[in-house]
């Protein structure tokens, strides 16, 4: 095993980083930060953010396969055009529900758009509670709700043969999974695969790995978690020098970085000067694993 290595990339500090990206054509990672309504790009080679501000809280963004990126922005899914920064929306969703907004977000194998809502937040982690619903887009345009009653909508990813889903909804303290039918985007069957041991705190982010395992944001216990979904064994825990970990992907020129996103917001003044580098976004070498490139939406 190589020794591991983390190192602080993106230096600007974010409220609430979330939803790494990585975008092969460009060398850089997408990333949101989500109450200061930013859309960000970090080019690895040039070490430069670009931003777009949006005029709601973003809390997801993914590439589109024809062009530019999709986006969650409030309870609407967007399409965003990166040149001109112009954002128009597809659907909207959560219509009698105006405290909510969308969460987490990913592409799935299709080219479905799926995401979940969530209530606006008291504090970070407080909120009503069971507001939030799981929504797909499909290519076609038109969005889906699967289920409701959901905290907070986090994590989500499929196994390597596309036949089970992978979803978190934090305050369950779960990872779950569901059968998985690609051709449909049909669901079945939940059930968890992993509960969370009281140290990890909050399950946040999540991303899998070529191996079919899975890696897992901790938010409150400053980690990441890689987990084996077949046996629900903890396999590896690697701990980060701030306490707010919020999101994971694989990225680099062979997928083999995995990079972290953290968040600032609702820490004082005292837990602030203890971790400088909390709202930054960490890359994690030597971890002996790679993940896989992100699917485009279709649509």
């Amino acid at each position: 095993m190589s020794s591991i290595k983390i190192e602080t990339v993106v230096l600007d500090t974010n409220r609430c980083g979330e939803s790494p990206v990585w975008e092969e054509k460009s060398n850089s990672l997408l990333y949101v930060d989500i109450p200061s309504k930013k859309i960000c790009r970090w080019n690895s080679l040039t070490k430069q953010v670009q931003e777009v501000i949006v005029d709601s809280p973003v809390s997801s963004v993914a590439i589109r396969q024809s062009g530019g990126y999709v986006a969650t922005v409030g309870t609407r899914f967007c399409a965003l055009n990166w040149e001109d920064q112009s954002l128009s929306d597809l659907f909207s969703v959560d219509k009698d529900k105006k405290n909510n907004r969308f969460n987490d977000g990913k592409v799935d194998p299709a080219g479905r758009y799926f995401a979940g809502t969530m209530a606006e937040e008291i504090a970070p982690a407080v909120l009503e509670r069971y507001q939030g619903s799981l929504y797909a887009l499909f290519p076609n345009g038109i969005a889906e709700k699967y289920f409701d009653n959901v905290d907070i909508s986090n994590g989500l990813d499929w196994s390597l043969d596309h036949k089970v889903f992978y979803y978190i909804d934090s305050l369950s303290y779960s990872v779950d999974a569901f059968d998985y039918d690609l051709h449909t985007g049909k669901i079945a069957n939940r059930r968890s695969v992993y509960k969370m041991e009281k140290e990890e705190h909050i399950p946040d982010g999540m991303c899998i790995d070529t191996e079919g395992k899975l890696w897992v944001a901790c938010y409150n216990g400053g980690r990441v978690i890689r987990l084996d979904p077949e046996t629900g064994k903890r396999l590896q825990t690697v701990k980060l020098p701030v306490e707010k970990t919020t999101s994971c992907c694989f990225g680099g020129k062979d997928y083999s970085e995995l990079y972290v996103t953290s968040a600032r917001d609702g820490l004082d003044t005292d837990e602030l000067s203890r971790q400088p580098d909390t709202g930054k976004i960490f890359k994690i070498t030597g971890l002996g694993v790679k993940g896989i490139a992100p699917f485009p939406f279709a649509g």
